[in-house]
């Protein structure tokens, strides 16, 4: 019996933390098991195998306990408990308790009071309008299970990886195999390469002198779980965290050409070729070929690919057929932002909130990042999770901020305020007006309609003293969808008032998106890049929110905290007077 992927192993975990709140075990417990099914999911070797050697236990997360579970499935192809557990409920009821927005409790509660103990079953009591009835549903959650109950098995695309667990993977691959003797030229493609949201699957283009050995290197990298055959065009693979990862080796005089058509988007290499047949040319993977001489162009670079065609080089983040094409053909295409073109954050949290690390640490960090300035933005008053700065604390938060001093870099005072359901800041407008720096976000009641979502967020941005709203859908990639909005209102309101709008860089938000952001930057809002960092080591995640800001179409100019913090300040609406109240 082969040994189980990282990915049946986090699948079995999880199925057991369902199972045992199911039968109301403690909550800590629960939380043990869905700790360690993502940190398994998310490991880059074989834990499996780490668990044979007894290192699993140095994964976050997994503990003695954990490991032994790990080596029972190994070893007997089940956990003991989770068989134990299993026989005590329906076999269709873990399905049911996987529906979005259900969970174990609420699906333990339709069984027990409805007898609902598959999906069949849960469609059945939803067509008959029996869970409305049941206290804490409704109508509207009633429809949402139905929707989600019909969806369910009828089949799904590959799973999407949020981006940086994806380029965690892609980029150590790539660096190795650039280390590789045989290899010549190495590059990521696809989706990656365009900095998307989150990817399917990984493609590397590589040129070698000896291309047989460098698809074995990947086939047998540490990195990998099972691999084809390697051979000299490459190796189709896939990893320990479940992402395949296609190797194609190509000749040198080709490299461009392959780079050029697996970079992508499907869209953008269909309105190239529709371009190309438009000049007598026809362009795919293997060059360009003039349809008058027969000739086939083959292409060492990109640049040679889009030349031929009469544009100038097109950056991978703007490959969208969002009319790139056109630009490119009028020398028009912008000098997108750098991450170096930043020079400061304005968004990130401390101990004194829900963070890891004190104003002194943050500073630090944020000045080997190379900001000149950082506004610390802890959580305001009525902050869901416990972890909120009451009116009071703020005060004494202040002055902590302004009393600390790290050379090299501005500290200012800030917090990141919730925007309650009337649209209302949680701090009054007194102490608001003590702050440097007051970004607002919605932290609750996701549910409001488009209507009152809108007006809430519309009332917040004519508050004379919010100078930016941050993360503004509410977004999770792939995990939760942006609540109800009309941005196209929300934008005119942040243009009429002079607010400012976040892309926060969270590599699982990056909200705004790029739709977004390009029409905020069309509009003449002002844009901030922050990292929304808890942690000394979060600032590095502001390479997301940059190639948000790339694939937006955005320059320097186009973002504020490219500016020296007096400038950035003197675009705000108290200093301008533009705001309504």
């Amino acid at each position: 019996m082969p040994d189980p992927t990282n990915t049946e192993i986090a699948a079995a975990l999880d199925e057991l933390g369902d199972l045992y709140e199911l039968d109301g075990a403690i909550v800590h417990r629960v939380v043990a098991y869905r700790s360690a099914a993502k940190a398994i999911r998310d490991a880059p070797v074989s834990v499996t195998a780490l668990a044979r050697a007894g290192r699993a236990v140095e994964l976050p997360g997994i503990g003695r306990t954990i490991q032994e579970k790990v080596l029972a499935l190994a070893d007997q192809g089940e956990i003991p408990a989770a068989l134990k557990l299993r026989s005590k409920f329906p076999p269709g009821l873990i399905e049911v308790t996987h529906l979005p927005g259900l969970g174990p409790k609420r699906a333990r509660r339709l069984f027990e009071e409805l007898g609902i103990d598959s999906l069949d079953a849960l469609r059945a009591a939803a067509e008959e309008h029996k869970i409305r009835e049941l206290k804490g549903f409704g109508p509207k959650a009633e429809q949402t299970l139905l929707a989600s109950a019909s969806a369910a098995g009828a089949g799904t695309a590959r799973e999407r990886v949020v981006l940086d667990r994806a380029l965690a993977i892609g980029e150590r691959l790539v660096a190795a195999l650039r280390e590789h003797p045989a290899a010549d030229r190495v590059e990521l493609a696809g989706s990656a390469r365009r900095m998307t949201d989150s990817v399917k699957d990984l493609d590397v283009i590589a040129t070698a002198h000896d291309p047989a050995a460098l698809a074995r290197a990947l086939a047998e990298h540490e990195l990998i779980e099972s691999a084809g055959t390697p051979g000299e065009a490459g190796v189709r693979a896939r990893t320990h965290t479940g992402v395949q990862v296609d190797l194609r080796i190509v000749a040198p005089d080709q490299f461009g050409d392959l780079l050029q058509h697996f970079t992508g988007s499907k869209e953008h290499n269909v309105a190239l070729r529709d371009a190309a047949v438009r000049k007598g040319l026809h362009v795919s993977e293997y060059g360009v070929l003039d349809d008058a001489s027969g000739e086939m162009h083959r292409c060492a670079t990109e640049t040679e690919v889009y030349a031929l065609l009469g544009l100038g080089y097109i950056e991978p983040e703007l490959r969208e057929n969002r009319g790139e094409l056109e630009a490119a053909a009028a020398g028009t295409l912008p000098d997108l932002i750098e991450i170096g073109d930043l020079r400061g954050d304005l968004h990130c949290h401390t101990t004194a909130s829900d963070g890891t690390a004190s104003i002194e640490e943050m500073a630090h960090a944020a000045r080997e990042r190379g900001f000149s300035y950082l506004a610390i933005t802890d959580h305001s008053a009525s902050f869901g999770f416990g972890n909120h700065v009451s009116p009071d604390h703020l005060r004494d938060h202040i002055e902590r901020i302004r009393s600390t001093h790290v050379d090299g870099i501005e500290l200012l005072a800030g917090s990141e305020v919730n925007i309650l359901t009337d649209g209302s800041l949680d701090y009054d407008d007194e102490l608001l007006a003590e702050l440097d720096w007051v970004i607002a976000s919605v932290h609750s009641s996701f549910q409001m309609d488009a209507v009152a979502m809108t007006e809430r967020i519309v009332h917040a941005i004519e508050h004379p003293l919010l100078d930016a709203i941050g993360h503004l859908t509410g977004r999770k990639i792939e995990r939760r969808a942006p609540y109800a909005l009309d941005v196209e209102r929300v934008l005119e309101a942040a243009a009429r008032t002079g607010t400012i709008l976040e892309i926060n860089s969270s590599p699982d938000r990056r909200d705004l998106n790029e739709v977004h952001a390009r029409a905020a930057a069309q509009a003449d809002i002002p844009i901030v890049i922050n990292s929304d960092s808890h942690r000394t080591g979060g600032f590095d995640v502001m390479r997301y929110g940059v190639a948000t800001a790339r694939r937006a179409w955005l320059t320097a100019a186009d973002v504020a905290n490219t500016r020296p913090w007096g400038e950035l300040a003197a675009l705000r609406k108290r200093a301008a007077g533009t705001a309504s109240h």
